[in-house]
């Protein structure tokens, strides 16, 4: 059996290729250069956030593609309709991102943070709480996640058209107002690598990584 998952069918509707249409209706194709007929069991997932029945009904696709493809339709629900999903995706998140940038000390969530989260409607979708959570990692210090925000301020709200920053580029910016509030000190209680909740050495491999130079 061979798994085929397309995440966007759309393009298909203007597929021509001969080959490609006997595999899509009879599951077999020819080799180039082989007159052997090979046998394919083939399971198409074809995923879209378009109403392809009504783009069909529209003459915008293919009309004998849908069929084709509306086999078994799973339709799922946006983010705020799934509210109970969000505490395993954000234990998810937390634990990626935490291992990521060394602060695999983050274990708890507190209830009002998690609350919140639960509470916001993510017109982003799990996009937008994945980003969340990745800056909510890389501004916590200590074992409990705080969000570096309000979930209501703009800088939550779906940045399409705007310049984005990875989170290597964050976590930089972050370090480095951490070593001017220090003074560049990394270690002690004072320290930089207490400030963000993460071993001296952990930070110090972070800077090298980051090609920062602590100012003396």
């Amino acid at each position: 059996i061979v798994p085929a998952i397309i995440k966007e069918p759309a393009p298909w509707n203007d597929l021509r290729d001969t080959h490609s249409t006997s595999l899509r209706k009879e599951f077999s194709a020819n080799a180039i250069g082989s007159s052997k007929t090979l046998k394919v069991e083939v399971r198409i997932i074809a995923a879209t956030n378009r109403n392809l029945e009504e783009e069909a009904r529209q003459g915008r696709f293919r009309e004998d593609l849908w069929y084709r493809l509306n086999v078994f339709p799973i339709t799922v629900p946006p983010l705020r309709q799934r509210q109970e999903d969000i505490p395993l995706l954000v234990q998810a998140f937390v634990a990626r991102f935490a291992k990521r940038v060394g602060k695999e000390e983050i274990t708890r969530i507190p209830g009002a943070t998690m609350e919140s989260l639960c509470r916001y409607q993510w017109p982003g979708k799990i996009r937008e709480l994945e980003n969340v959570i990745e800056r909510a990692v890389i501004n916590t210090s200590g074992t409990a996640l705080n969000l570096a925000a309000p979930l209501d301020a703009p800088q939550f709200l779906p940045t399409s058209g705007l310049a984005r920053r990875t989170l290597e580029e964050v976590e930089r910016e972050y370090i480095l107002q951490i070593l001017q509030e220090t003074g560049g000190r990394i270690s002690g209680n004072k320290g930089a690598a207490t400030i963000l909740g993460i071993n001296p050495s952990t930070l110090r491999a972070r800077l090298r990584k980051l090609g920062i130079t602590p100012s003396k």
